[in-house]
């Protein structure tokens, strides 16, 4: 991993730096601190996504031509780096990091000039439709499907854990267009306008109280062959590529932030008139939390050179995920550790920009609904056995 950076490198960290401190309004600033997972409320995360559209930053990870910045590894990971420190609000991931990705790799010349553009200007906002009922980690099992009618399919199904279904006007569905053949055979990958008629969405309330999750169902829902991604029966193949983005994600540097936060709180923590912050099991925990971030860099920063020599994340993304997945859930039990008793009151209005003070110190506000929330990582985007499996199938060879 690199640990220096060059006079070029630390003019463009200084860039970045200015660009936050001239466009983080108070309302982004707020919303970034109180945030409990990788989905905001949509109103703020549409005003980031048009500040970093209008400035040609939104998607550092795609090819120049396609809207990518061309920044150098470094540029990537300072930028990450600097929004992490200046706890940006987050952005919906599924368009700009999963599909958008994938459309570049599979979809046709019309579905990349359709599509990617409304993906950049945030006028699509896209949800996954994955797992169902009876399909989840075991993904190849899934049951909606897709029958042949002229140029259209009608689709008949339902899709579960659908994350903020409710605020998308768009949907990539998993569909089971043959039986024949092995199970990962017969699926097709295919997009849908969520406004066609026959979608129903019924919500689904997380651990903390939020509404994140969904059900969506599918009936009789006509969509047209176009919309189809790849070859019919072949979209397993489209999926598989499309998870390696789910499961990359820079995620040290949100560890980072979320040490911090407990850091912070720590030394405002005390007891018999010392501070938790000088408690030497609190600092071990944390020293071995700091030791595993810089572990994650390292293989982050591997990945990303993958990503600037054009290539796919691959095997490793899932390595990633598990490790990453693991290591937040243990940040976020430090941090209610920290938070102890101001962790206790359930506070959803508070968490909203402009809600009511809250209980205790704001910086507090938001670790016990986080760690609620990352209960669901070793789960999401495949649980931690099925990331295991792909490491000893595609790496280990075993």
């Amino acid at each position: 991993m690199q640990t220096t950076f060059s006079e070029n490198d630390e003019a463009f960290r200084q860039e970045v730096r200015t660009f936050l401190e001239e466009n983080l309004t108070e309302d982004l600033r707020e919303a970034g601190r109180k945030k409990t997972s990788v989905w905001q409320e949509p109103k703020s995360a549409t005003a980031w996504q048009q500040l970093l559209y209008n400035k040609g930053w939104l998607v550092p990870d795609w090819p120049v031509e396609h809207g990518g910045t061309g920044w150098s590894l470094s540029q990537r990971y300072i930028f990450a780096q600097e929004c992490a420190r200046a706890e940006t609000p987050g952005i919906s991931p599924m368009g700009l990091r999963m599909c958008g990705p994938m459309l570049i790799g599979y979809g046709s010349e019309e579905q990349k000039s359709h599509y990617l553009p409304k993906i950049l200007s945030g006028e699509h906002i896209w949800c996954q439709g994955y797992s169902e009922p009876g399909a989840g980690s075991d993904l190849a099992s899934l049951s909606t499907r897709a029958v042949s009618d002229g140029d259209d399919y009608i689709v008949n199904g339902t899709k579960i854990w659908t994350s903020f279904a409710q605020h998308a006007n768009m949907i990539f569905v998993l569909v089971r267009t043959s039986t024949e053949g092995r199970v990962q055979q017969g699926i097709s990958f295919l997009l849908i306008d969520m406004s066609t008629p026959g979608i129903r969405v019924e919500p689904i309330i997380n651990l903390e109280g939020s509404h994140e999750l969904n059900q969506v169902f599918f009936d009789d829902v006509r969509v047209p062959k176009v919309n189809r991604v790849g070859k019919e029966n072949d979209g397993w193949s489209v999926a598989k590529y499309l998870l390696q983005f789910e499961r990359f994600s820079m995620s040290s540097v949100g560890l980072r932030s979320l040490l911090s936060r407990a850091s912070r709180l720590a030394e405002q923590t005390s007891s018999g008139g010392v501070t938790l912050a000088e408690d030497s099991a609190f600092r071990k925990k944390l020293a071995q939390l700091e030791i595993d971030c810089l572990a994650m860099e390292t293989s982050e920063q591997r990945v990303l050179a993958e990503l600037n020599a054009g290539n796919s994340p691959g095997a490793v993304s899932s390595v990633l995920n598990a490790i990453s997945a693991e290591t937040l859930q243990r940040a976020d039990e430090l941090g209610i550790e920290v938070a102890a008793y101001y962790g206790l009151p359930l506070q959803l209005l508070s968490l909203d920009v402009g809600g009511p003070d809250p209980v205790g110190p704001e910086i507090a506000l938001p670790l016990m609904p986080s760690y609620m929330n990352s209960r669901a990582r070793t789960i999401a985007g495949g649980s931690g056995e099925i990331q295991r499996n792909i490491v000893a199938k595609a790496i280990l060879e075993l």
